[in-house]
């Protein structure tokens, strides 16, 4: 009698196991993940950063040597308005062009920069003015419009505004205008000459590069990015001011 519950037993424990087997191999086939075929999925309306703002920090590499930058907190801001095209067979990647405009503004302690050639009409001059009259408060600034591109990766292209995301590209720019601009004429002991809202502003593109060619990278989650760019042209034209080359790190918020 003990042999024939002893068999019955077990055919029962058998016939349970090998259910839960199944219907766990059942449950594996029906949560197998599907490949999803982006061929036929609709992205060209999607939101994926058609406009582009950044600002950050705006330094110079190269032949700074005697310059004296500082005395500021030395900027870069960009606006940009791009038309995104996802690739038909890999949407994670991307076309992006448009326009923009972009202005830089570095600044100099105790400098006097001849912009307009006055005293040489060779080249632009850095002049030390510490120990005369000179601006407390002394900035170059240059402004361009901009095409920039981009190649992107996305990590989901359906929700770009919930997905990490890397682009690199770059910027051809057209130069519209540099100038110097001063505020709060001082003389050597610091002593304000005509009030501190007084300024001083000179205009002159003479010894610039009229075009802007830089690299562009940037990376982040949803519409918040780091990014980087490096010009490879110089700034100022070859012979007619020092050899250096702009470049800026900062944030950048996209979106729509």
């Amino acid at each position: 009698m003990r042999k024939i519950y002893f068999l019955l037993a077990s055919a029962l424990f058998f016939s349970v196991t090998t259910k839960a087997q199944l219907v766990d191999s059942t449950v594996a086939v029906e949560t197998k993940k599907v490949k999803t075929d982006w061929t036929k999925v609709k992205l060209n309306n999607r939101p994926n950063d058609h406009i582009m703002l950044s600002f950050g920090h705006e330094g110079w590499s190269g032949s700074t040597e005697g310059l004296n930058i500082g005395g500021g907190i030395s900027r870069h801001f960009n606006l940009a308005f791009m038309y995104d095209m996802p690739f038909k067979t890999q949407a994670q990647f991307s076309f992006a062009g448009g326009i923009g405009i972009s202005t830089s503004n570095v600044f100099f302690k105790d400098t006097y920069i001849d912009i307009a050639g006055k005293t040489n009409g060779n080249q632009i001059t850095f002049k030390d003015v510490s120990d005369e009259d000179h601006f407390k408060k002394y900035k170059l600034s240059a402004n361009y419009v901009e095409i920039p591109v981009e190649i992107r990766w996305v990590q989901n292209p359906l929700k770009s505004s919930k997905s990490f995301k890397v682009a690199a590209g770059v910027k051809l720019g057209l130069l519209v205008d540099a100038h110097t601009k001063g505020k709060n004429l001082v003389n050597e002991d610091g002593n304000t000459l005509y009030g501190t809202k007084y300024k001083m502003k000179e205009k002159s593109t003479t010894f610039f590069n009229s075009t802007k060619f830089a690299g562009t990278l940037r990376a982040g989650y949803g519409p918040i990015s780091l990014f980087g760019s490096y010009n490879i042209l110089t700034l100022f034209k070859d012979g007619r001011g020092p050899s250096v080359r702009p470049y800026s790190i900062g944030i950048c918020i996209s979106g729509l």
